[in-house]
């Protein structure tokens, strides 16, 4: 409750940049197709389209909704204290990052630009898992942002352990993401499912492990 009064002036700024392709879109309206891909395969070739006005409204407004509920949930964590205020803060950045970068590459192959969605995500990706794992060692034990299952939110200790160890799995994999954009594309696929399995599922075992040995 206390961070969305301190952080008030931040989730107004984020919830701005996050309606900023609305803008963007009613500015460029005559120039954009009635239908535009919305959606594209890992092979970056689009495999969904959506009306415009769904593309420039709803989709904004969707992102928007999603950032408040992060937002509020954060916030209302029965052990608030254990989200610190960076963290915090980086939850309110994630969604406005992810739609300006997306809608810069819908907004562009739209228009005709010759922009690789698939560079451009898996980018992104990376560089969000990077962040993210930076961070996810100083985050105390809550029950709304890091590894929360049972072995973890039953013992400190466990749950201070399983995120040291998912941070450097979470780096690990954003660097992996990043490598990936040198790789031929078949190797796309398989390099994103290792490291993206492996940074949810290694530290889960490991926490399992701290566990069975406190019995």
């Amino acid at each position: 409750m206390r961070k969305l009064k301190t952080e008030r002036n931040t989730i107004i700024l984020t919830s701005v940049l996050i309606l900023l392709p609305v803008l963007a879109g009613v500015l460029l309206w005559n120039r954009l197709p009635e239908q535009i891909p919305t959606h594209f395969g890992f092979n970056g070739e689009p495999d969904s389209w959506s009306s415009r006005t769904f593309t420039v409204f709803f989709l904004p407004l969707f992102l928007l909704a999603i950032h408040l509920l992060c937002a509020t949930v954060t916030a209302y964590d029965p052990k608030e204290k254990g989200v610190s205020d960076r963290m915090y803060r980086l939850v309110l950045w994630l969604v406005p990052l992810i739609s300006i970068v997306i809608f810069s590459g819908i907004y562009g192959i739209a228009l005709g630009y010759d922009i690789s969605i698939s560079l451009l995500t898996r980018s992104l990706l990376g560089f969000m898992f990077i962040v993210i794992g930076n961070y996810m060692p100083k985050v105390r034990q809550n029950m709304t942002v890091g590894i929360k299952i049972p072995w973890t939110l039953a013992d400190p200790e466990n749950w201070n352990k399983t995120h040291r160890l998912g941070g450097y799995m979470f780096m690990l994999a954003g660097f992996i993401m990043l490598a990936s954009l040198l790789l031929p594309d078949k190797f796309t696929a398989p390099a994103l499912f290792v490291s993206i399995f492996a940074a949810a599922f290694v530290p889960m075992i490991y926490s399992f492990l701290l566990y069975r040995k406190t019995l």
